[in-house]
């Protein structure tokens, strides 16, 4: 997935549903992007709806095109992955701390970022509210990106708020 793909990906999500993201901080060296939702599930059945990464994940932000080549293991050292075609596969992300019901927090460069020279980490936090379970999404990026990270800030906080809605529609807005 090439750096043009990914921004006519973003324009495509921001197009589809209102943002509800925000980009906190950006430099050519970084970013930091943060969206929350509110979701109609207890901690423990959205961390495990966030497992279950192929009924939610859009499957146009993946290689193959297709969310049930997707996978993800919620366990220290686990894999967000994906089958691709001929046997190959793609590592996105390696899960670094999980705590069910809590938190996941990943490392790696999501779509164009895995090629350049850049650490991420991607944090979900769980918390109990009347209803359901705030989640909070935050991904921050540092490293090198050719032409500025600055320059993806934006894309990757839409598509990132893209796939959370999907979370959140998946499980269903509290009443």
């Amino acid at each position: 997935m090439n750096l043009r793909r990914w921004a006519i990906f973003a324009a495509l999500a921001a197009a589809a549903s209102p943002a509800v993201a925000e980009v906190k901080s950006s430099s050519a060296a970084g970013f930091h992007v943060e969206t929350a939702v509110t979701v109609a599930a207890p901690p423990a059945e959205a961390y495990a709806a966030i497992g279950r990464i192929s009924e939610w994940w859009n499957p146009q932000h993946s290689y193959s095109g297709k969310a049930g080549n997707l996978r993800l293991q919620l366990r220290a050292g686990g894999c967000f992955c994906e089958a691709l075609d001929g046997g190959g596969s793609v590592e996105h992300l390696r899960v670094v701390q999980a705590q069910p019901g809590k938190l996941l927090r990943f490392q790696g460069g999501l779509g164009p970022l895995q090629a350049q020279a850049v650490a991420g980490t991607l944090t979900y936090t769980l918390q109990a509210v009347t209803g359901g379970t705030r989640i909070t999404q935050t991904y921050v990026v540092g490293g090198y990106l050719e032409g500025g990270a600055d320059k993806l800030a934006s894309p990757v906080d839409q598509v990132l708020a893209e796939q959370l809605q999907r979370l959140q529609r998946r499980l269903g807005v509290p009443r």
